[in-house]
């Protein structure tokens, strides 16, 4: 791997954490394809596609990636959804020829940031779009882990947990357990344009999203959010409208403090009559004694 330096570096995130599971059997694509908003048909060895497994209420029961492995596919996601995943798709194996399988501790992989497809040799390189920028996930044996993320750690920067939480904030992506849960809409996450295809066949939770898509219109949207007198903003303040009422308008998923703007910003879920950009609001905790003033801003804030 040729050595670069300074801005002409990408960077590299250890995604080995993540939950995975491996679909086979003669009817897989056939059965997965109905349980996902995307069209599988855009997944291969070489890319992986995101979509998004609902349940009957169009809701989400998680957020993954699928690319193909030989006769299998294969499903990654967070490191929570593990069990819960492999259980809801279980329950939609009728009198198909399916067997899901939790292989979780039999992979490790990476993922590169970066224009050019790293150099290729016996790892599995699959290009995937998980920062909203081109990416390649790096796939190896766990044994190969420590030695894979030395030779990364050649030739581009090493991204950590807390550096990639920011990062993701920053560039207004939901994750799970913060922006999506069980009570979100994939629309609602702003996840329409990257998981949902409105061209492909049935799927669980069809209907609620179509309708959404024809009526164009959400109860509630993600939306970034900035304190406007640099208080730190926290997860699961309140936002409400700034005035004598009050009105509840929605409340913060994630927050951090981003460096090039100089400001304490977060994303929230902000509820639909407030959530045009440069609309004012106030964030306020349990506990808190005084509001914060907050100002809803487009995404990604860079």
């Amino acid at each position: 791997m040729t050595q670069r330096s300074g801005t002409e570096r990408g960077f590299f995130l250890d995604l080995s954490a993540r939950a995975k599971l491996r679909v086979t059997g003669a009817d897989r694509f056939r059965f997965l394809n109905g349980q996902i908003t995307n069209d599988l048909r855009k997944a291969s060895e070489a890319v992986a596609v995101e979509a998004c497994v609902l349940n009957a209420k169009g809701k989400l029961n998680a957020h993954i990636f699928i690319a193909a492995l030989g006769e299998s596919l294969l499903i990654d996601a967070e490191p929570e959804l593990r069990e819960t995943l492999r259980v809801r798709l279980e329950r939609y194996v009728i009198a198909d020829d399916v067997q899901i399988e939790d292989v979780t501790d039999e992979f490790s992989f990476f993922h590169v940031l970066t224009e050019q497809l790293p150099a290729p040799d016996s790892r599995r390189i699959v290009s995937a779009r998980r920062f909203a920028a081109t990416g390649w996930d790096i796939w190896s044996n766990p044994p190969r882990h420590d030695a894979v993320h030395d030779e990364l750690a050649s030739g581009f920067l090493f991204v950590d947990s807390a550096a990639a939480e920011v990062m993701r904030i920053e560039q207004g992506l939901p994750r799970w357990g913060r922006e999506l849960t069980d009570n979100i809409i994939p629309i609602e996450a702003n996840l329409e344009g990257r998981t949902i295809d409105y061209e492909k066949g049935c799927y669980i939770g069809q209907e609620v999203i179509s309708r959404i898509k024809m009526s164009g219109q959400t109860n509630k949207r993600l939306c970034g959010l900035i304190s406007l007198n640099d208080t730190r903003l926290q997860p699961g303040m309140k936002l409400l409208a700034p005035s004598a009422s009050g009105k509840e308008a929605g409340w913060i998923t994630s927050a951090t403090r981003n460096e090039r703007l100089d400001k304490e910003i977060a994303l929230g879920y902000v509820k639909r009559g407030f959530n045009n950009p440069a609309t004012k609001l106030d964030a306020l905790s349990s506990d808190a004694a005084e509001a914060i003033p907050v100002e809803v801003v487009s995404l990604p804030f860079l």
